[in-house]
């Protein structure tokens, strides 16, 4: 449908109009909510943070601050569950890689649809790293991979020899069946400096299963000597195997 609109301006108005009167509409009658208004700015709240880490917590402290509402911690856990069970918005829990155990939170939140997401916000957040990683996120999930947060804990000396510990993130780990990926979201790794950062936590995964650094640069497919592959997001997008290149 969306497509065969002309104009920017009647894309997002039918998106507006989608989310308003679909998703909130049937939200709030499936549950019997009354105050519409605490529902709208936890989706506000929720599409303002994706891709970052957060936990109900910080969602509550956000209504407090920001909005001044006295809202429970409660009333926001139904909520994303309704949201949730909408297909509006999905969980990724984390899980770290050598401790081979799940993290209960922080977390993270993605949008099912992007364009939704950006409509709800009226196109003011176009936070291109973000919304890459949302991206990214759902197209592993439309291949049926079971997509968690990776923390990878990397511990050495200091200049002082005592032990340091630092935990590194990995944007994804997706697995399907024996399958798994590790995979970066990046813009650009343009800089030499900006491929060490990337490459970190990667390089410190000490098993057999395929790396890779997902990047928007036009970039042929290429493998360096630490085996990680780093490929362009469209490469990634536009080929159903993409991740066997």
């Amino acid at each position: 449908m969306i497509l065969s609109l002309k104009t920017e301006e009647q894309k997002i108005n039918y998106l507006t109009r989608l989310f308003e009167e679909t998703y909130i509409k049937d939200i709030m009658e499936r549950n019997k909510i009354e105050k519409i208004q605490e529902l709208n700015d936890l989706i506000n709240i929720l599409a303002s943070c994706i891709g970052s880490l957060s936990n109900l917590s910080k969602i509550l402290a956000t209504f407090r601050s920001s909005i001044k509402s006295d809202i429970s911690l409660n009333t926001i856990r139904k909520y994303i569950e309704y949201l949730k069970n909408a297909f509006i918005i999905n969980e990724t829990y984390r899980y770290d890689v050598k401790g081979r155990k799940y993290i209960g939170t922080p977390l993270k939140y993605y949008f099912e649809d992007v364009g939704l997401r950006n409509a709800r916000l009226e196109f003011r957040q176009i936070e291109e790293t973000h919304l890459m990683e949302n991206i990214i996120y759902n197209e592993l999930k439309i291949r049926g991979y079971k997509v968690d947060v990776g923390v990878v804990t990397k511990r050495t000396l200091t200049e002082e020899g005592n032990k340091d510990k630092k935990q590194l993130e990995v944007d994804f780990i997706a697995n399907l069946g024996s399958k798994r990926y590790y995979i970066q979201s990046a813009l650009s790794i343009s800089t030499e400096e900006k491929n060490i950062q990337e490459k970190a936590s990667l390089i410190n995964i000490n098993d057999s299963f395929k790396k890779i650094i997902l990047v928007k640069d036009i970039i042929k497919v290429k493998r360096d000597k630490d085996g990680i592959v780093t490929m362009n997001i469209y490469d990634f997008l536009l080929n159903n195997n993409s991740l066997e290149f």
